[in-house]
């Protein structure tokens, strides 16, 4: 079963792709292994039910504009002349996102797997925010004056001895599996509560929910599978570095599957692009092209981030391009089908050795070369 993969939705922030980098890794990385597969280029995912995007909103001078308006600007920026995705882009409140994730919720209630009951939640007595559990003053608002507030909401229920992750929720080979990542995940309460109090989101509304939206950490989920289920896709695979797949595991539990669309998580660590400058008398002697710089910093770094799933060190850099530069000189002019069928097979199995392999790495590169830098 091929897999499409697509980014962990990207909170959507002020900064730009040229500014952070480090930030487009997950969807440099889910562009990689798709054009790899010879499957056709996903939207980019953002995620933009945040508190942080309700106080930048509020802060807006002069006439505010719509949300959803302004959340698209804010996207939109992100992309410098000629960068605008292929495959377009998809936010958490999409209609197709927001459809699914209702979908979702209505058949997870049948089963009993989520349900709706009234909860003593702590809660801002100054501008009515869900604080959280922790002693400490209102995020939205500043107030310290929290007390418990009773209300309906809508709960996960406990799981009942099935694990939050187990290794079919990985992709990865098996030995690859994140085994710490596994029982850590589980650290969380049996109970959740999946809906928050936001200016923006997926409304709940249609459960008797009113005022209250899907916690982003469950509707991220039905994004990826919304984008799954636009491609036709029978696997989805998103990908998203371990710290966040601990954070959105637990509360994502129970939007993993739908229609016989399965999502799994495959992890990749962090790249050190505030080093990459440190290359430059390296790219010098290489007397490396645009085309050549583009293909190591925005093709062969996030791939590599994936094989080294917790973070990638400044120092390993220049070893990292001398290996890339070696495949990059050796790639055949022709694609070896047989070389790229082991490739592929590798990458729909959550097999990384390939990716420290010359040959591998160079048949790879011939595959998709152009179609991705």
């Amino acid at each position: 079963m091929q897999p499409l993969f697509l980014n962990g939705p990207v909170q959507n922030g002020d900064f730009t792709f040229d500014d952070l980098p480090g930030k487009a890794v997950g969807i440099r990385l889910a562009a990689v292994l798709n054009a790899i597969l010879g499957s056709p280029p996903a939207p980019h995912l953002w995620n933009t039910v945040t508190l942080a995007g309700d106080r930048r909103h509020r802060r807006t001078a002069g006439p505010r504009i719509p949300r959803q308006h302004f959340e698209a600007d804010l996207i939109e920026g992100k992309y410098g002349p000629g960068q605008h995705p292929v495959g377009g882009v998809m936010t958490d409140t999409d209609p197709e996102a927001a459809g699914l994730a209702l979908e979702m919720i209505e058949n997870n209630l049948r089963v009993g797997a989520l349900a709706i009951s009234r909860e003593t939640v702590p809660t801002c007595r100054t501008c009515g925010h869900m604080t959280g559990l922790g002693d400490h003053p209102c995020n939205a608002c500043g107030s310290s004056d929290i007390q418990g507030h009773t209300g309906l909401h809508l709960i996960a229920e406990p799981l009942k001895g099935r694990p939050v992750l187990d290794r079919s929720d990985i992709h990865a080979s098996r030995r690859q599996q994140p085994r710490h990542l596994q029982h850590t995940a589980a650290d969380t309460p049996d109970r959740l509560v999946l809906s928050r109090t936001r200016d923006h989101g997926i409304d709940l509304a249609p459960f008797g929910l009113d005022g209250l939206v899907l916690d982003p950490r469950a509707g991220i989920h039905a994004t990826v599978l919304s984008a799954a289920r636009r491609h036709h896709a029978e696997a989805a695979v998103m990908t998203i570095t371990p710290n966040a797949a601990r954070h959105i595991a637990a509360h994502g539990h129970h939007f993993r599957e739908h229609d016989g669309i399965r999502l799994r998580y495959a992890l990749h660590g962090k790249l050190p692009y505030d080093h990459v400058a440190s290359l430059q008398p390296l790219y010098e002697a290489y007397r490396v092209s645009r085309t050549m710089r583009a293909g190591f910093e925005q093709w062969f770094l996030p791939l590599f981030s994936l094989k080294a799933k917790s973070a990638t060190r400044p120092d390993q850099l220049a070893a990292l391009f001398k290996h890339y530069a070696r495949a990059y000189l050796a790639r055949p002019v022709e694609v070896d089908e047989g070389v790229l069928a082991a490739v592929r097979h590798s990458v729909s199995n959550g097999d990384t050795e390939w990716i420290t392999r010359r040959p591998t790495l160079a048949g790879a590169m011939a595959a998709c070369e152009g179609s991705t830098w």
